[in-house]
């Protein structure tokens, strides 16, 4: 099993590395992890708020910014959104509920 100690030996001799210290696979060990399995990708209904850039017409989501089960998160995700995209339609739902919505400068 490897160690928080051997793991930073081993990242400072081979700079340029990201820093990991999850243990790795031993010989051995034959089973999955099961936490893996619990942490999987949620499905859709566990995460009701979206964050949606729209198209140029409005007419249309062109991407999913951010997709959370947390009303805060989705709303500082929102926020961060509508200051990256100044000029563009940018909206949080609930479910199929707006929550927010920033519209951009008129033109």
């Amino acid at each position: 099993m490897a160690t928080y100690s051997t793991a930073l030996a081993f990242n400072l001799k081979s700079p340029g590395y990201l820093y990991s210290f999850a243990p790795e696979n031993e010989p051995g060990d034959d089973e999955a992890n099961p936490a893996s399995r619990e942490l999987g990708s949620a499905e859709h209904d566990e995460l009701p708020y979206r964050v949606e850039l729209w198209n140029a017409a409005k007419n249309g989501v062109e991407q999913v910014l951010a997709v959370t089960a947390n009303a805060s998160i989705g709303y500082a995700a929102y926020y961060a959104a509508t200051r990256e995209h100044p000029d563009r339609y940018v909206t949080l739902r609930h479910k199929n509920s707006f929550v927010s919505r920033w519209n951009g400068p008129a033109n």
